[in-house]
């Protein structure tokens, strides 16, 4: 099987695997699903094929990929871990956490990917799509969510092809886990929540500190202070919706959707930017989000939401 032309989604087979490996091997990008979110794959070691990345996203060139690779000795060889590190992989990998390491020399990772940096932030994803795409195309995997820059993150097949339109073909393996992306972490600091959370950490490490929310030198993607945004302006923390705006709510307070009526932080994670996706769709001139607690991933649903509302 190959993907009959760029336009193409292929559900989530073997044959579907060996055509998108065909695609990565030329120097090509697919869009397939992780734990976290769609992300859109390239050869970590191919300029051109990075490169590609960023067009299709029109993505700002200072902000680095995220590099996924099969297994902590294929990370160890594209980077130097220290016992921190290795403690961190070896607790959350495979998963959704993100470590910032510095780069090997004569690693071959494009430059582009680490936007000039002498680190590379680095994962093992869970997810059994990139897993196989990895087997089966051999390389390291530069893969950013598969939207446009700054736009909403997708969590399925269809915000995929509505955020990057035709020219990207598709790998659909459902609805994506976790529906955050992958914490990051730099040394014992957090640059972005994720679904691994301060207290997980905490456990392997002891302590951690969070970063600044928008530093002054990006370092990891996620970073910039709008990000993750829809189209219509977005008001935080609402408990009734104007007449004007769709409201998702959560918890008690209800709206035309809801995160969990349950007040399960962690359904909410997974239905975030479904929802987000859902209220740019409709008919209202704004959008609204209830308050969510910041405990746990809580903190990294918040991160995303104030993000989106920065404009």
């Amino acid at each position: 099987m190959t993907f009959p032309d760029d336009d193409a989604t292929l559900s989530f087979t073997p044959a579907a695997i060996h055509a998108a490996a065909t695609v990565i091997g030329a120097g090509g990008i697919v869009a397939v699903p992780t734990e976290t979110v769609y992300g859109l794959a390239a050869d970590a070691t191919d300029p051109q094929a990075v490169a590609r990345i960023y067009a299709a996203k029109g993505r700002p060139s200072f902000n680095p990929l995220i590099v996924h690779v099969a297994d902590l000795a294929a990370a160890c060889d594209l980077a130097k871990f220290d016992a921190d590190a290795l403690a961190l992989a070896e607790a959350f990998w495979p998963g959704p956490l993100t470590l910032v390491r510095p780069v090997r020399a004569g690693s071959g990772i494009a430059s582009l990917v680490t936007a000039g940096l002498d680190t590379v932030a680095i994962r093992v994803p869970r997810h059994r799509a990139m897993q196989a795409l990895l087997a089966a195309s051999g390389r390291p995997l530069a893969a950013p969510s598969a939207n446009a820059s700054g736009g909403i993150s997708p969590t399925r097949a269809v915000h995929v092809r509505a955020s990057l339109g035709p020219g990207v073909p598709i790998l659909d393996d459902g609805a994506t886990e976790a529906g955050l992306e992958s914490t990051i972490v730099a040394g014992r600091t957090i640059l972005r929540p994720g679904p691994i959370t301060a207290a997980m950490l905490a456990t392997v490490l002891g302590s951690v500190e969070q970063g600044p929310k928008a530093p002054a030198i990006v370092t990891a993607p996620g970073q910039l202070a709008s990000h993750y945004a829809p189209r219509k302006p977005l008001r935080l923390n609402a408990t009734t919706a104007a007449a004007d705006e769709w409201l998702i709510g959560f918890a008690t307070v209800a709206g035309q959707d809801s995160l969990s009526a349950s007040g399960d932080p962690v359904e909410a994670a997974a239905r975030l930017f479904d929802a987000l996706h859902r209220a740019d769709a409709s008919d209202r001139a704004r959008l609204a989000v209830a308050p969510i607690p910041a405990e746990g991933i809580g903190e990294a649903i918040n991160d995303r939401l104030r993000r989106a509302a920065t404009r």
